[in-house]
């Protein structure tokens, strides 16, 4: 018994532990995805909860805001705006002593300019002369409060064209996951319970064209599709291309898969079917689909997840253009331009995963069932 329950809690603590470890880097990103801008490029997701201290550069005003009084010369504003949240601690004038005062001192830049800064942002520069076009530097180490928004979302969805690319990854995936599953459910079904010459080699070629790179194919399909497409008038790059891409790419291991699951329903069955009279789509309608349901959806989940996913294939079968483009390449193309805006990157990042999560956790319970059917006979 101790043995046994020494067993249990150490696989227990294990599969605790690739929870953890699958879970973090998740966590992370939806925090991230939240963050605001500002706080993200100068902290880490683990900080969110915490009140950070960053330096930033601000500029005051210019001349345009200059005020003549006594002789003098004022600029009066704050250097937050509408960023009340942050209280600043030191300051300095120059990039070389960024904390050389403190906020109850008056700091003096190189041509005697004097500024007297507040812990909330206002400040007042004064001076006996005009002030120049151009603004002060501000050097400033401040405190932010944790802060979260969902700006980021309405940046990306609306603004830089993700939502459209998940409308058409969406147009993509569900189509590419749905066809190659209604063909296979029928062609492994053939392969499996029903007899005809060259069976076993054909499904020896299904086995062997799984070993084939997609890769080498992309090109040499795509010509065809160009020829035919030349034929009756409809482009290679649209998304009956890309559907039949996808089908094709992916039929190989979905029969596989499902012809797994369908040698390990019961012979007896099928026998007293055909004994009764029950055609082969009969028996196919309502013995093997009833039964069959976890097979359908862990191949379902793992289609659309690789559709999903997909760069490469979409990328040669579909033109970059808003109306075409998915999620994938729309993120490669955000990498590319907005590298440094690590806002942007990851709440894309984040919303290309909430439709495969969706389609996990409400199929789990078939996917575990699906995978290891026909591993174990009897």
């Amino acid at each position: 018994m101790n043995k046994i329950s020494l067993s249990s809690v150490f696989s227990q603590l294990l599969l605790l532990f690739f929870v953890i470890i699958w879970l973090t880097p998740t966590f992370g990103l939806f925090i991230s995805s939240l963050r605001d801008k500002d706080l993200l490029a100068n902290s880490g997701w683990w900080t969110s909860l915490m009140t950070t201290q960053v330096n930033e550069i601000y500029r005051s005003e210019g001349i345009k805001a200059q005020i003549p009084e006594n002789d003098q010369f004022l600029i009066k504003g704050n250097i937050f705006e509408d960023e009340s949240n942050k209280k600043i601690i030191s300051y300095g004038v120059t990039s070389k002593n960024i904390n050389e005062f403190d906020i109850q001192q008056i700091g003096i830049f190189k041509d005697g300019t004097k500024i007297q800064l507040s812990e909330d942002g206002s400040y007042i520069l004064t001076s006996s002369n005009e002030f120049k076009k151009k603004g002060k530097r501000i050097f400033v180490t401040v405190i932010s409060p944790p802060k979260f928004t969902l700006n980021n979302y309405k940046e990306v969805l609306f603004n830089e064209g993700l939502g459209q690319a998940f409308i058409n990854t969406l147009a993509v995936a569900i189509p590419s996951a749905i066809i190659p599953l209604i063909i296979c459910s029928f062609f492994a079904y053939a392969l499996t319970w029903m007899n005809f010459f060259g069976r076993d080699t054909l499904l020896a070629l299904v086995i062997a064209s799984l070993v084939v790179p997609l890769q080498m194919s992309l090109i040499p399909l795509l010509s065809i599709y160009n020829d035919i497409g030349a034929i009756i008038g409809v482009g290679a790059k649209s998304y009956p291309g890309v559907w039949m891409a996808h089908t094709g790419f992916g039929l190989a291991s979905t029969t596989f898969l499902l012809r797994n699951f369908l040698k390990s329903l019961p012979k007896e069955m099928m026998e007293a079917a055909k004994v009764d009279g029950a055609s082969h789509y009969d028996t196919f309608l309502r013995i093997i689909l009833p039964l069959s349901i976890p097979a359908f959806a862990s191949i379902f989940i793992l289609q659309f997840l690789w559709c999903w996913n997909d760069l490469l294939v979409g990328l040669v079968f579909l033109d970059q253009v808003p109306s075409e483009i998915i999620l994938s390449a729309k993120l490669r193309e955000l990498l590319g331009s907005r590298g440094e805006n690590w806002e942007i990157l990851t709440t894309g990042a984040f919303i290309s995963m909430t439709i495969p999560l969706l389609i996990f956790f409400s199929l789990q319970k078939y996917f575990i069932r699906g995978l290891v059917a026909g591993s174990v006979k009897g």
